[in-house]
């Protein structure tokens, strides 16, 4: 592939001195190959499942970014052994607790990482004494109950120090309160987890060790995001444990038995990471490619072409004499309106998406995302207000986004803010590909997942 532009490492200052950053517009189409870290969903999951079993795993490729540090560090407070490869870090052997007990009488700080604060709350349980658990202020806004309330049905004591159902609290394990079980019919636990998926992977991850295993009913109406729920079946799946789901009945059971991991497991790239860029070739128009790009995957990542075909691009995924897959996305910078359309099943590419369709021909419903109300910050507000603030509409549904196209030329440009929310920083650096005058607020809050977004960004710019 010729002409094209190869994404590095690139060290530079994310901020301008004012703690602005001018999102570069887009000058010509755009040729480039764009290289997309792990999966933070992924890396997150095999984290969990390698603290849970009883041998060393080592994870290639595992992303390194605030949550997956986060995440770490939170196993290390519980007794964990994480050795970095100081020649590669992205190269991380996990060694757990040889008595198979984690540490009590700790601290785990959760940042602002949902699968950090919804997934480490269960490997509590298995723990010789209180956790103490607490965030960034922001993340006590995040909701907690669900999952909170299925430990205290699986015998756990949970003392909160703020509102209930939300950072600060503390998780006393059932052997602490008294409450230990016993081997025999697997523990029965109901939650509304409607607010997000989280709250029932941070259970099923847990349900082997729980005597006589797990049986999981989700009682609310709707599941979002069941890939992700799908993942951690299929992770769960990889470590030896027996894990099923009846989806219809909107229930998961878990067999009792070892987790244990392969000792040397490799990370695909986060494919909804790959999404601000893939769909910059809508936007500016041209080609970008995303290598190493899966032939099938758990990731709600992986329906992002197909998306964006519908939108009007043209994709593609060759291969190189590598034998190395790519997603190939080209455009001539026409996007089309996807009318009325259920984001369900992939709500986390919503802002990447929504970014697109402010360009579109017609307007866009997107339905099925209230959960990401519950996110980093409420992002239906949060994506129609910056929307707004170019120039453009959108407004909020009580489960989505309408987005209704305006003229490039009619908008303009403006600070916009980022709510400490790394898919809102890309966003914004999306809408200025086209828009003269973005700045953007924070844009180093992209660390959370992309450690060198700007250093990315530029590079497929060609800067």
């Amino acid at each position: 592939m010729t002409g094209e532009t190869t994404t590095r490492a690139v060290a530079a200052a994310d901020d301008t001195a004012d703690g602005l950053w001018p999102a570069p517009q887009a000058t010509e189409p755009l040729d480039a190959t764009v290289e997309v870290p792990g999966s933070k969903s992924l890396s997150n999951r095999y984290l969990v499942l390698a603290a849970l079993g009883a041998r060393p795993v080592t994870l290639v490729g595992l992303l390194r970014s605030r949550d997956t540090d986060l995440m770490m560090d939170a196993l290390r407070a519980l007794g964990v052994d994480v050795a970095v490869d100081p020649a590669t870090p992205t190269t991380v052997t996990i060694t757990p607790p040889a008595s198979g007990r984690f540490h009590g009488d700790v601290d785990v700080f959760c940042g602002l990482a949902g699968t950090v604060m919804r997934f480490v709350p269960g490997l509590a349980l298995f723990a010789d004494g209180p956790v103490r658990f607490d965030g960034d202020r922001q993340a006590y806004a995040r909701p907690m109950g669900p999952v909170l309330d299925g430990l205290a049905q699986l015998g756990a004591r949970i003392d909160y120090h703020g509102e209930e159902g939300r950072l600060p609290f503390t998780i006393v394990p059932p052997a602490a309160a008294g409450r230990d079980g016993a081997a025999g019919d697997p523990s029965v636990v109901a939650i509304d987890s409607s607010g997000s998926s989280q709250f029932i992977s941070g259970l099923l991850l847990i349900g082997a060790r729980m005597p006589g295993g797990l049986r999981l009913t989700h009682t609310g109406e709707r599941t979002p995001s069941l890939p992700h729920i799908r993942m951690t079946v299929a992770d769960l799946r990889a470590a030896g444990v027996d894990a099923t789901a009846d989806e219809p009945r909107h229930v998961w059971h878990v067999a009792a038995g070892p987790v244990q991991l392969p000792e040397r497991v490799t990370v695909e790239p986060d494919l909804s990471n790959a999404a601000p860029f893939l769909g910059a070739a809508l936007i500016a128009g041209g080609t970008v490619r995303v290598p190493h790009w899966p032939a099938s995957t758990t990731q709600p990542g992986g329906l992002l072409p197909g998306y964006l075909e519908r939108m009007g691009a043209t994709v593609t995924f060759p291969v190189d004499g590598e034998g190395i897959r790519y997603c190939q996305v080209t455009s001539g910078g026409a996007i089309h309106g996807l009318g009325e359309f259920d984001l369900t099943v992939a709500g986390e590419i919503a802002p990447s998406l929504t970014a697109v369709l402010v360009f579109a021909d017609v307007p866009t419903s997107l339905t099925g995302i209230g959960h990401l109300r519950g996110h980093e910050t409420d992002r239906l507000k949060a994506l129609a207000t910056e929307i707004r603030r170019v120039g453009g509409h959108a407004q909020e549904l009580p489960d989505g986004l309408v987005i209704e196209p305006v003229p490039a030329a009619a908008m303009h440009g403006a600070t916009m803010e980022t709510y400490s929310d790394h898919r809102m920083a890309t966003f914004a650096a999306m809408l200025g590909l086209r828009i003269a005058g973005v700045q953007v607020k924070d844009v180093a809050t992209t660390r959370k997942t992309l450690p060198d977004f700007v250093g990315m960004w530029r590079a497929m710019l060609g800067r």
